[in-house]
């Protein structure tokens, strides 16, 4: 077992708690709303043990809306932490686009990668697709939750292409978490991993790939040390 000498933190607690509640959020949110379609009443011929209620719309719904607004506090939570600290590494920056291919023509080819800030470009990008397709579910499902309050009215024509919208956000959050599972295929993205357990991940890993990030963090400390003498 390493000690934390040999490891640099790069995901501390708050990172941590707004990537599994948003995880499981999303997941639930998949699962209820498809309840609500309904499609586990419609086509699911042998129910396991406790999956019962999914099959009742009444308690899909509000189940729904739990993970929704759970969902909403998290993002909003995330927003105003890093802005507060002013911590944008992962808003995408011009170029990642083709710093992302340079990367991984590098793993193709199996040739030393371009070094590094503390996220790699295509994660970068990844996280901009997610906040699009998240932002596009939130937003689409306030249209949706319109016809469920009592004494609204809502056209035809609106609810149709809200929920249209909906559908389709829920398919790109559904492609951007197959994307983001199967980045980890890559043997160099599994070091990442302990990451979103511990928050601590191997500090030969940050050198070797992350080189611009690790010389910041070297820099910092240069300048604790400075400040104590």
């Amino acid at each position: 077992m390493k000690n934390k000498k040999e490891k640099i933190l790069r995901q501390p607690l708050s990172n941590r708690f707004v990537h599994w509640g948003s995880a499981i959020s999303i997941i639930m949110l998949i699962i209820t709303g498809l309840g609500q379609m309904p499609l586990y009443g419609r086509y699911l011929l042998v129910q396991p043990f406790g999956t019962g209620w999914l099959t009742r719309y009444d308690i899909t719904l509000y189940v729904h809306y739990f993970f929704a607004a759970l969902l909403i506090f998290i993002i909003f939570y995330h927003l105003v932490y890093h802005l507060i600290r002013k911590e944008f590494h992962i808003i995408p920056k011009k170029g990642d686009v083709k710093a992302s291919y340079e990367i991984i023509k590098a793993m193709v080819m199996r040739k030393h990668e371009p070094p590094s800030e503390k996220y790699l470009p295509e994660q970068r990008l990844a996280y901009a697709f997610f906040a699009f397709a998240i932002g596009l579910v939130i937003v689409t499902g306030l249209f949706k939750v319109i016809k469920n309050i009592q004494g609204v009215q809502a056209s035809n024509e609106f609810l149709l292409w809200g929920a249209q919208l909906h559908n389709l956000a829920t398919v790109l959050v559904i492609l951007g978490i197959v994307m983001h599972l199967g980045a980890f295929v890559v043997k160099a993205n599994r070091k990442m991993l302990p990451g979103m357990f511990t928050g601590y991940v191997d500090k030969e890993y940050v050198k070797e790939r992350h080189t611009i990030w690790y010389k910041e963090l070297e820099e910092e400390k240069a300048k604790k040390k400075k400040k104590v003498m």
